[in-house]
């Protein structure tokens, strides 16, 4: 006997799809967000210590208090906000299982969240499965900048959250503190509550600067906001990151917390706080090393008929493939993968409902030299 699905839309995530596919044609994989080169040494160091003397239990439900305690020094550093660690900070099992608990904090059946198309496919679910019913404003469809006024527009007195991303995933736009002070506009004298999903935070690029919601004060008030240790250390795998909100808002959150996970891998707990202590500078060399890889790897595709675009923030690549094929992205990405041997993400998956005719497909650059080089060659051939 089969159930009845909760999730009719849903499917395997794209990223599963690609991945599998690029390894069933030995394609090189630059589809799923994941870096191919190392953990930092002392990271890995402090994991192996961790489980050596014992802390391989349970740890405590919000995050060891070592770990609470240097992610706040951390945000006092980077951002200059003094977040408490006993009731503001909530270590998690990655973000995303953070942004669910979010969503489940505070969103009831028959609530509407704000999404920002193209938006990072696990929001929506998180919704439905609140009973809530997820309300899409397409960003720009070329420089993925928000319209204020859509979003203003969007919102109805069944408005119960509102989610941003920045740097945005999948096309590294960044919000600016302009469009925070406006953002701020908006939600004054709502009950909207904000979800800003800032797991890019250090792969900033060109001298920028990270406008976390976390230096807003009306907007830090009314918001969860999420990071990701994976994402800053290079260890996707560890599923580790933490949730910064204010106490009622923590309170609410930690609810939903205790009985989804209760609590995050315990000896990576450890790592980390060992690791923020002995190298708290390693999130500020980060930008300038992606930037790096960022700036060859659109050299290399200038020899290409794929056209790459602005990549203001994270690790990821938009090309536009318009030269190359007329069939849609994810036609057009499964005959890249198993014709020429290079896994990208299309596009369309990001959206409600995408525009017609774009011809736009993501690739990963958090790969070593060699594997872009290799990818390279075989787009030279396109």
């Amino acid at each position: 006997m089969k159930p009845e699905t909760k999730l009719p839309r849903v499917g395997t995530t794209i990223f599963t799809v690609m991945s599998q596919l690029a390894a069933a044609h030995g394609a090189v994989n630059l589809g799923q967000g994941f870096p191919d080169f190392a953990v930092p040494e002392r990271l890995v160091d402090a994991l192996a210590r961790a489980m050596r003397e014992g802390h391989n239990q349970y740890a405590p439900m919000t995050g060891i208090p070592a770990l609470r305690q240097a992610i706040a020094a951390k945000l006092a550093r980077v951002y200059a906000v003094q977040a408490d660690a006993d009731t503001e900070i909530t270590v998690t099992s990655g973000a995303t299982e953070a942004i669910f608990d979010a969503v489940h904090a505070v969103v009831r059946a028959g609530d509407e969240v704000i999404v920002l198309d193209p938006a990072y496919d696990c929001y929506e679910p998180a919704i439905e499965l609140a009973g809530a019913r997820a309300v899409h404003v397409p960003l720009h469809p070329r420089t993925f900048a928000p319209d204020w006024d859509r979003v203003a527009a969007a919102i109805t007195p069944a408005t119960r959250m509102l989610m941003i991303n920045s740097p945005h995933n999948p096309s590294g736009a960044m919000l600016s503190a302009t469009d925070l002070d406006t953002l701020a506009g908006l939600l004054r004298d709502t009950g909207i509550w904000l979800l800003s999903d800032e797991v890019y935070e250090h792969i900033v690029f060109d001298g920028a600067r990270h406008e976390s919601v976390l230096r807003h004060p009306e907007l830090r008030a009314r918001a969860f906001v999420v990071s990701s240790f994976g994402k800053t250390y290079h260890c996707t795998g560890w599923k580790l990151g933490y949730c910064v909100a204010p106490p009622a808002l923590s309170e609410e959150f930690r609810k939903v917390h205790q009985y989804n996970v209760f609590c995050s891998f315990a000896p990576a707990q450890h790592a980390f706080a060992a690791m923020l202590e002995a190298e708290p500078e390693h999130d500020e060399g980060l930008g300038a090393f992606y930037q790096a890889k960022r700036d060859r790897f659109r050299e290399q595709l200038l020899g290409t008929r794929l056209l790459p675009l602005p990549v203001p923030g994270g690790y990821f690549q938009l090309v536009d493939y318009s030269e190359t094929s007329d069939l849609d992205d994810a036609a057009f990405c499964r005959w890249l993968t198993i014709e020429k041997g290079v896994a990208a993400i299309p596009l369309s998956p990001f959206y409600a409902s995408p525009p017609p005719g774009q011809r736009l497909a993501r690739l990963c650059f958090a790969k070593n030299a060699a594997t872009l080089d290799a990818a390279i060659v075989r787009l030279q051939k396109l």
